[in-house]
């Protein structure tokens, strides 16, 4: 850890110290062993801090990353007790989150439940956020049947293809960006949510307590690997499209239908915000 530290401090304007840690640990041990550990890390990096930039540091330190506190199984005195301990260590700015979700709706119980046990001045980041549960729910069905008449012929879809079939098509032979835009646009569990991304920032912002929140720049290898009616299908939470969609070397990468413009709207607003 120490060469990370070494590598990053004074460098990043971030570091988040985690990742996940209600994800990969049993139950039983959250409180036992998880918690303990993840206070040790922090208080070394404090520590790491202090000792080699005595006359400050740049980099802000944030515990992450809490994830699903959309389901009350997840919510217990060990995430409390997590929450707590960043509110008592000043060196710490505050907190991560998560949210993958099945809705907006979902989404709001996060800050539901962050936002009145976070200690004054301490501030949230949300490094990872979307509606992937939802999409995931769609794999199964099949495509829209408006979207088949327009392209079916072209790309060999029937009425019985499914999403996921369609997907792991794509990723094997990319579209057009006209074929991947109409698939999105045609498909009612897409445009009824085409703004996710734009609200959700929009939410966090007006808490007051937002430090950062990023989404998904661009589709990677393995986004569109080994694709099934089961797949997390991570290739539709992302800026740009070029697993899926096809583009000549040298051009602008091909973008996702409505996401990119709301990004850019939200990075020329925050532009107009008053400096912190």
């Amino acid at each position: 850890m120490d060469q990370v530290l070494e590598a990053v401090l004074d460098k990043v304007a971030i570091l988040t110290l985690g990742n996940e840690p209600f994800l990969e640990t049993r139950p039983q041990e959250r409180r036992t062993k998880l918690n303990p550990f993840y206070q040790a890390v922090a208080k070394h990096v404090i520590d790491y801090r202090d000792e080699h930039f005595p006359e400050g540091c740049r980099t802000r330190l944030y515990m992450g990353a809490l994830n699903h506190l959309d389901d009350p199984a997840m919510l217990s005195d060990a995430t409390g007790e997590w929450i707590d301990f960043v509110n008592r260590t000043p060196q710490l700015d505050g907190l991560d989150m998560h949210p993958h979700v099945t809705s907006a709706g979902a989404a709001g119980k996060y800050l539901d439940y962050v936002l009145p046990r976070l200690g004054d001045g301490k501030k949230f980041l949300v490094t990872e956020f979307s509606l992937v549960n939802h999409y995931q729910r769609q794999m199964p069905k099949p495509l829209p049947a408006l979207f088949v008449t327009a392209h079916g012929k072209e790309l060999g879809l029937g009425r019985d293809t499914r999403v996921w079939q369609f997907l792991k098509a794509a990723a094997e032979r990319p579209l057009t960006e006209e074929q991947w835009r109409d698939f999105l646009r045609m498909s009612p569990w897409f445009e009824d949510h085409k703004h996710f991304m734009r609200d959700q920032v929009t939410a966090y912002r007006e808490t007051g307590r937002l430090a950062a929140a990023t989404y998904g720049v661009v589709q990677g290898k393995a986004s569109v690997r080994d694709i099934t009616g089961k797949t997390k299908p991570w290739m539709l939470n992302s800026l740009y499209v070029p697993r899926t969609v096809r583009h000549e070397r040298g051009a602008p990468l091909p973008r996702t239908y409505t996401v990119t413009d709301d990004f850019a709207a939200l990075q020329r607003e925050q532009d107009r915000l008053p400096k912190p």
